[in-house]
């Protein structure tokens, strides 16, 4: 590949418009260009870079985000027939900042992302956003979405209950389970308790529960109630008002829940992948790894997975003495759905306490004898899963444990 035959055009990318900016393979500055984001207007960037391409160059362009505000320009330059790079944002940004004086404009953010484009060109990988993937990918944002709001709820609830059952942790195994929910929906303070008989109440568990709790469980909630004391307060049809809006609230969202996984599980399948057939990856997991990643071909090898999920180290050298660090760069998304994955690798079962995975248990035990730190041997396993998630993800094929007694894992 000769940097040459190539001119780079680094776009900075808005809801409202695009700022592109043109640069040479000696970091020339070309031309610039500001255009709506709009379909209609797109032909005009690729009008425009047409002025500075001379007889057998070509044009490669590079834009930070191709899933949100840059991704209706990324689909129209990919079915032009353009080349297209994805650029990390904090590629672009580290080198903003590495300039003396520092300073931020469109034109200037785009000709960063051109500068980064033409220097790390064979590292990028290539953008190719097919609606699929994008839809996962809107999918699996929806979803975590939901899931922190729903979080977020459930909090407010606890510090409402608190208010009214000090005791209430002791009432359910779970606060926001079915029928914990209908239990803080018809009683949301104690006084609501006051006209109802122990029998009324095991027959309104026992008929929640399907026959799962009844008078044993009513006699117990009665005498935490008791112990507790009274915690009845003036405004108390407010304070209640609010716990039964928070059910609501909870209810709505599980159920929002359920849908979006029902919609992510349908396209799931569509791709064929079978990540979850790996310990530790269900089908949140398997979404959340292919929102991230995408089409699994912009990657020819495992070495360029990692890079762009941060996970390769990086080497730093001086005097003839070089050390690998830890990389802070990359897709810092898929970087944490990675690290927990390794984490879910060497966990044991709670009854038997048997390693879920014995593959990956065996390999970190074997680093931790070799001097590894915990934190040091986890990027270890992370790197291994990045050549096992770029294998699966090629081949659609099953993962299966290896057998840990015939050979060493090392």
């Amino acid at each position: 590949m000769n940097p040459q035959q190539y001119i780079y055009v680094g776009v900075d990318l808005h809801k409202q418009h695009h700022t592109a900016v043109i640069i040479d393979c000696w970091n020339q500055k070309l031309g610039e260009i500001k255009f709506d984001n709009k379909p209609t207007a797109f032909p005009t960037l690729i009008k425009e870079v047409k002025k500075h391409l001379s007889k057998e160059m070509k044009a490669v362009y590079g834009l930070e985000d191709i899933g949100g505000y840059g991704r209706a320009l990324a689909v129209y330059l990919s079915e032009s027939g353009c080349w297209v790079k994805e650029v990390n944002a904090k590629l672009a940004n580290a080198r903003r900042k590495s300039h003396v004086t520092v300073h931020k404009s469109d034109s200037w953010d785009a000709e960063n992302v051109a500068r980064v484009l033409r220097d790390e060109l064979p590292f990028l990988p290539d953008a190719k956003p097919i609606d699929l993937y994008w839809a996962i990918s809107q999918l699996v944002n929806q979803r975590r979405w939901v899931a922190r709001n729903l979080s977020g709820t459930l909090k407010k609830l606890h510090q409402q209950l608190g208010y009214h059952y000090p005791s209430y942790k002791k009432f359910f195994s779970q606060v926001d389970g079915k029928t914990a929910l209908a239990f803080w929906w018809r009683f949301p303070s104690p006084h609501h308790l006051e006209e109802i008989t122990e029998e009324q109440l095991a027959k309104f568990l026992r008929v929640l529960s399907h026959n799962g709790l009844s008078t044993k469980k009513a006699v117990q909630i009665k005498e935490l109630v008791e112990s507790d004391g009274d915690t009845k307060r003036d405004f108390q049809d407010k304070r209640d008002f609010i716990v039964r809006s928070l059910v609501r609230d909870i209810r709505s969202s599980e159920s929002n829940l359920s849908r979006v996984e029902s919609e992510i599980k349908e396209m799931m399948v569509q791709l064929g992948f079978r990540l979850e057939t790996m310990t530790g990856i269900d089908l949140v997991t398997a979404a959340d790894l292919v929102a991230e990643i995408g089409d699994i071909h912009r990657f020819a090898t495992p070495d360029k997975l990692a890079r762009f999920a941060g996970v390769a180290p990086i080497m730093v050298g001086s005097g003839g003495k070089s050390r690998n660090y830890k990389s802070k760069q990359g897709n810092r998304e898929l970087h944490d759905i990675i690290k927990a994955l390794a984490i879910r690798q060497i966990a044991v079962t709670r009854t038997k306490k048997e390693p879920r995975n014995p593959y990956f248990h065996q390999y970190y035990e074997q680093k931790l004898k070799a001097g590894k730190t915990k934190q040091q041997a986890i990027v270890c396993i992370m790197r291994k899963l990045v050549n096992i998630i770029h294998y699966l993800m090629r081949t659609k094929a099953a993962y299966i444990i290896p057998d840990v007694s015939s050979h060493n894992v090392g």
